[in-house]
């Protein structure tokens, strides 16, 4: 008889009732089973014969039979000594290798024939599958390797079947895991940088009248034409504004019967206090601001806002800042007083003529123009950087119907809540318009800037020819989509009540933007998080019985990993600190990518030797599979716990966190069962790269925009702040954020020799070429030029002691470095300019004695003073006290007369035993600066009248007295660079010349 056999590993056998044992090779075993007793070992390979008696030793002994019925037909005889027998798989894993009962019948001898044949083929195909004959005596010849230690979750440990047999899963090679990382990081590297420089995603359509970037860039070209434009100079206050009435009045005649313009031309006179650059007090006169009011012919009530400023500041033809975002607004304007299509709110659009002297004409508008009252949300367009794409980085505050707006209409979105909580820190030495609507007129709105190519931001190299007409192209698509979609909103009539709550907003690659209330990202956010604790919970406390033991190899990850992380931030900013220490600082502000090899790989290779020590000596003897599971988990326990405190701070930017949490997660439980089973296979990579593709990909992209931002800034964010330790910081950051689900692959590979060699010798052979000066900071390439900036004034200062006695006075040129490297790169090829030269803080004056145009002593330290002769401004100052009247309450007021250039700063410093109670500025309360002085920055327009103005000092001691010290500043029109040398332009903004 047959007795057909289904094994888990092999194809159905037919087996014949005399046959004898089949050897079973399972391919996990190298063991040779022992030879029948009786029996040599070649003798026991062969296929015993027919009437050869099963035998209960050998092969088969190693297992219990298990019970079997008899046949039908023979239920009542007991069963023969060698009935019923299975041959087990080696090493306690029970497969069978051959199964019979005695037959009651004879079999022919053909069949006899046909079935031993048969069997010699499942012979075969199992030897083949256990890869028999010599290799499989060659493989058992070899020695053991000793056990490891098994610290798996109970009987579904890696390693083992749930039997509890022994097999060996496939490791992960070294050179395999790292090409996979690499090249995934290189892919979204790659899709990063095309969603950055992919400027339009959708054509133009037909049909209703678009915006033109083509002749937007032909106002653009004419405004740019007339140079540079600082207020109170002709150019910005005659022929800019000549040239802006000019284009309106040109549109107004070309305008639909559908729409009225309107046009103002304002001057206010004010003043205000603000707390940005340590805080100090804003006056200006005459300045002048351009309105243009677009409605339905019948009139509107509500109004939304269009900002832009057309002044720049001195040396550059302010291209990008902000004539691009004026011509912008100009074909807008053009484009809708073409449609016929009317309006239900009106649309007014703000050319103002003084943002660059810190948002002047914007707080004179917003408090004085009577349309000011009508607007119920604006739209401010700004620079950061010379063309690209426009990103939004502030909204509201709160009104998440603005972000709404924004989502629905814009057709080429780039937007992040990262940008917007970054630059609301105060982190970035900047600010907008976008404060004053906020603060001053309590309107909500939205920010937008060009933030690409940074480093010739404020020089003159910020021309209209390096602006992409792409890029004009978007923001104009942009800008006119969200000021229609405004200007037709029922929400905007009644925007107070929609108020409520900030909002979650980041967009996709610039496809899309995903936006949704702050709350609702709260509620998702905790249950991720509950989700993640729940699942890592699970993992920790189940078996019951080890516990202990889970916590301990649990918690020992999670603080290894913190471990590595400190020390390689300490590591990386020990180097960024030498580095500075020896003059080569900013060595990669031309190069970025000098940073990377340098920075980069130094964080890489400390964390790699972190952990792979920790894998040689104190997991020497424990499961690799079972190791990169504790630290993937360790790794999902940090992001979840970042992702609950972030949260619970209040931040919008926690997204990111849930990003991290959800993903991996998801990525555990899908391959969960291919990494038990088999190991780290290919699939296994390819699935696990598969599912980290989302957050891994945002957070490369969003890190790209950041460094796009930042890495400029560097290079004029003052003398007192190291670049490398900052840049070296942030590079770090981004390595240990891109490695949390990577440090498990560490104790998954065979070896990490080779990556660990390779990243240590790319990272010092950069810090040796770092240290040559091979890579020189600055670039004068006119394709792409990276300046050295440096601040230079032509001063004369007298000082008086409070008898109004001379006690000091001086000419020279006042040198500021705008970066850490001060004037090293100057003193080689401009010998007079040293460090001899270098003058000291005057401790007894109010801000060391020098004549700052804005409060900023803090951020420049050093300075350096070349003695030049005496000048002698087109304006000078007369300045004189009108009046000294005793107060109630032991105060004495001081009215002040004040006429000379355009710009002048007035410092004052009550005395000992006396304090500044109130004055005429501002709100009239006084706001003192970083160091206890008080900071007034003055500018007019043209045809000002003299400033008046008055303090009122209170006594606190028997003595009154006071200080007050003026300094003037003149702007010198056109003022071009000094210095070209080697590869650096040496000064980029250079022009106000101090009188």
């Amino acid at each position: 008889m047959f007795l057909t056999l289904l094994t888990p590993s092999l194809p159905q056998l037919r087996l014949h009732p005399r046959m004898g044992q089949l050897r079973d090779r399972h391919p996990f075993r190298r063991r040779r089973a022992p030879p029948v007793a009786g029996v040599t070992a070649p003798a026991a390979r062969r296929r015993p014969a027919a009437s050869t008696p099963p035998r209960g030793e050998g092969v088969g002994a190693a297992c219990p039979a298990p019970p079997v019925s008899p046949p039908r037909g023979s239920a009542s005889r007991p069963p023969s000594p060698g009935a019923a027998r299975v041959g087990p798989e080696r090493g306690g894993r029970c497969g069978v290798a051959a199964l019979f009962w005695p037959s009651a019948s004879p079999v022919p001898q053909r069949a006899r024939g046909a079935m031993e044949r048969s069997a010699a083929a499942a012979v075969r195909r199992l030897r083949a599958a256990g890869g028999g004959g010599e290799r499989d005596r060659d493989r058992d010849r070899r020695p053991a390797a000793p056990p490891r230690q098994d610290d798996g979750d109970g009987d579904c440990a890696p390693g083992k079947s749930r039997d509890g047999s022994r097999r060996r899963p496939q490791a992960l090679s070294e050179r395999r895991a790292a090409a996979v990382v690499l090249l995934f990081l290189l892919a979204l590297r790659g899709l990063a940088h095309v969603a950055h420089r992919h400027l339009l995603s959708r054509p133009q359509r037909g049909g209703h009248p678009h915006f033109s970037a083509h002749r937007a860039r032909g106002y653009l070209d004419n405004i740019t034409a007339i140079g540079p434009r600082t207020v109170g100079s002709p150019a910005n206050e005659v022929l800019a504004v000549n040239y802006l009435l000019e284009q309106i009045r040109a549109i107004e005649t070309e305008s639909t019967d559908a729409h009225k313009i309107s046009v103002d031309v304002q001057r206010p006179t004010g003043s205000f206090s603000i707390d940005f650059l340590g805080g100090f007090t804003s006056y200006y006169a005459n300045i002048t601001n351009v309105v243009v009011k677009l409605e339905p012919r019948n009139g509107a009530e509500h109004a939304v806002l269009s900002n832009c400023h057309f002044d720049s500041v001195p040396n550059t033809p302010g291209a990008s800042d902000d004539a691009v975002s004026c011509s912008v607004m100009l074909e807008i304007l053009y484009t809708l007083s073409k449609s016929s299509e009317p309006l239900q709110h009106a649309v007014i659009f703000l050319f103002n003529g003084a943002e660059e002297n810190i948002l002047q004409a914007s707080h004179g508008f917003i408090t004085q123009h009577e349309w000011a009252k009508s607007i119920r949300a604006f739209i401010n367009l700004e620079a950061a950087g010379v063309g690209g794409k426009e990103l939004v980085f502030q909204t509201g505050p709160e009104n998440p119907w603005l972000v709404q707006a924004y989502v629905c209409a814009a057709k080429h979105p780039f937007a992040s809540v990262v940008a917007q909580e970054i630059f609301q820190s105060g982190i970035i030495p900047a600010d907008t318009d976008f404060r004053i609507y906020r603060d001053f007129g309590n309107v909500p709105g939205i920010d937008l800037a060009f933030i690409e190519n940074g480093y010739i931001y404020h020089t003159k190299y910020d021309t209209s020819d390096r602006i992409l007409t792409d890029s004009i192209q978007r923001a104009g698509d942009n800008i006119l989509a969200v000021l229609k979609y405004l200007a037709t909103s029922d929400k905007l009539a009644k925007s107070f009540e929609y108020k409520h709550g900030n909002v979650v907003f980041f967009d996709v690659l610039g496809l899309f933007v995903l936006a949704y209330p702050a709350r609702v990202g709260t509620i998702m956010n905790c249950i991720i998080a509950a989700i993640a604790f729940l699942y890592l919970g699970k993992k920790v406390f189940q078996p019951k019985t080890r516990v202990i033991n889970n916590l301990k190899k649990f918690f020992t990850a999670f603080g290894l990993i913190l471990l590595s992380w400190i020390s390689t931030l300490v590591t990386v900013v020990i180097v960024a600190v030498f580095v500075s220490l020896i003059g080569r600082s900013l060595s990669w502000y031309t190069h970025f990518y000098v940073s990377v090899f340098l920075y980069g790989t130094a964080a890489a290779a400390k964390l790699i030797l972190v952990h792979t020590l920790a894998k040689k000596f104190y997991y020497k003897n424990m499961n690799d599979l079972n190791l990169g599971d504790v630290f993937f988990d360790a790794s999902l326990l940090i992001w979840t716990i970042a992702l609950a405190v972030i949260t619970q701070i209040g931040l919008c930017s926690a997204f990111i966190c849930m990003l991290w949490v959800a993903f991996p997660l998801l990525t555990k439980l899908m391959i969960h069962k291919e990494f038990r089973q088999k190991g780290a296979t290919i699939k296994f990579l390819l699935l696990y790269m598969l599912g980290m593709f989302v957050p891994y990909l945002y957070i490369m992209y969003l890190s790209w925009t950041i460094f796009e931002m930042f890495t400029p800034i560097m290079g004029r964010s003052g003398s007192e702040i190291p670049p490398d330790v900052v840049l070296a910081g942030f590079i770090v950051a981004i390595t240990m954020i891109l490695s949390s689900y990577f440090i498990n692959f560490i104790y998954l590979v065979k070896s990490t020799k080779l990556t660990l060699i390779t990243s240590t010798a790319v990272s010092v052979v950069t810090l040796i070429l770092v240290c040559s000066g091979i890579f020189f900071p600055y670039s004068s390439d006119m394709a792409n030029p990276k300046p050295k900036r440096v601040f230079l004034q032509h001063t004369s200062r007298r000082f008086h002691d409070l008898d109004g006695n001379l006690v000091k006075s001086d000419s020279g040129i006042w040198i500021n470095g705008f970066d850490y490297n001060g004037i090293s790169h100057i003193t080689p090829h401009i010998p007079e300019i040293n460090d001899t030269i270098r003058t000291p803080c005057e401790e007894w004056a109010p801000f060391c004695g020098l004549p700052w145009i804005l409060p900023v002593h803090f951020m420049f330290r050093k300075n350096w003073y070349l003695p030049a002769p005496e000048i002698f401004p087109r304006s000078p100052i007369h300045f004189k006290v009108l009046s000294k009247e005793l107060m109630p309450w032991n105060s004495v007021r001081l009215s002040f007369e004040v006429s000379g250039p355009s710009h002048m700063s007035l410092y004052i410093r009550p005395h000992k035993g006396s304090a500044l109670s109130t004055w005429s500025l501002g709100d009239g309360t006084p706001v003192a600066s970083i160091g206890g002085d008080y900071f007034v920055f003055y500018s007019h327009g043209l045809h000002a009248t003299p400033w008046n103005f008055w303090i009122e000092l209170t006594l606190l001691k028997k003595v009154l007295c006071e200080e007050v010290i003026l300094r003037a500043k003149n702007v010198k029109m056109p003022v071009s660079n000094f210095w070209n040398f080697r590869e650096a332009v040496t000064v980029a903004n250079s022009g106000f010349n101090l009188y």
